[in-house]
């Protein structure tokens, strides 16, 4: 399944970005981000995983830290070469990371998640990365009534071979809160904080999209469970904590 997600996403490089870096996408994507961002330490060394053409790592550096991308896709990794030559960029699997341990200060994962065939294997390896303090962040699509539908939705789209980010039959996971809190409780992440965030999903036609924008803030902060992705975060203790 991994190579057939690469095999994906290496054919999606090159209009990958016209789906979260123009319109709708666009504002989509900043949202998430920021989701995101929020959670981590500002500054410091960061991982980003499944980092895609680069649009994370590229808004952390912007705020004065430095970052490493890594991705399955070679071809999402020139892309993101080309964005953002500040940072460092490496093609690799989120269950092997390439890296010593303790050399982070900080991890992200932007809707890169639910394609993690063993979740458990890709969080012990975040954790051993981490420094000690260090902080995991990532945001996935969460299971809701909403999104209890995607998989045959993904299954059809590749049936009748429409070329879209993500449009396929991956055997995705996707998780509640609890789950992601015990998930990270497991790999033995401490301070975990989980919640819920986007109503507004770039699926939608524009002038829905819209007006899901406008409510977003109160579905979030009253009705998390109508909202479409799961934000986790978790640090790594400190020895002897």
């Amino acid at each position: 399944m991994t190579e057939k997600v690469q095999r994906h996403y290496d054919e999606m490089a090159e209009v990958y970005d016209r789906r979260f870096d123009q319109g709708s996408g666009r504002s989509y994507h900043e949202h998430i981000s920021e989701q995101v961002m929020a959670w981590l330490p500002p500054g410091g060394r960061l991982l980003d995983i499944g980092c895609g053409t680069g649009l994370f790592v590229e808004r952390y550096c912007e705020r004065g830290g430095r970052a490493v991308g890594l991705d399955l896709s070679p071809k999402m990794i020139e892309r993101a070469r080309d964005r953002c030559r500040a940072a460092e960029w490496t093609v690799g699997t989120a269950d092997a990371l390439p890296f010593r341990d303790d050399v982070f200060d900080a991890a992200s994962s932007l809707l890169a998640f639910s394609y993690f065939r063993n979740p458990d294997s890709m969080l012990a390896e975040v954790l051993r990365v981490l420094r000690p303090g260090g902080r995991l962040a990532l945001c996935t699509l969460g299971r809701n009534f909403l999104t209890a539908g995607l998989p045959a939705i993904h299954t059809l789209g590749e049936i009748a071979r429409v070329r879209q980010v993500g449009m396929g039959s991956f055997g995705e996971r996707y998780y509640t809160e609890r789950q992601m809190a015990d998930l990270f409780a497991r790999a033995g992440f401490r301070d975990i904080r989980v919640g819920r965030c986007s109503f507004a999903h770039l699926n939608l036609a524009r002038p829905v999209y819209e007006l899901a924008r406008k409510v977003e803030p109160i579905v979030e902060r009253r009705l998390p469970y109508l909202a479409y992705n799961v934000v986790a975060s978790g640090k790594k203790p400190h020895v002897g904590r």
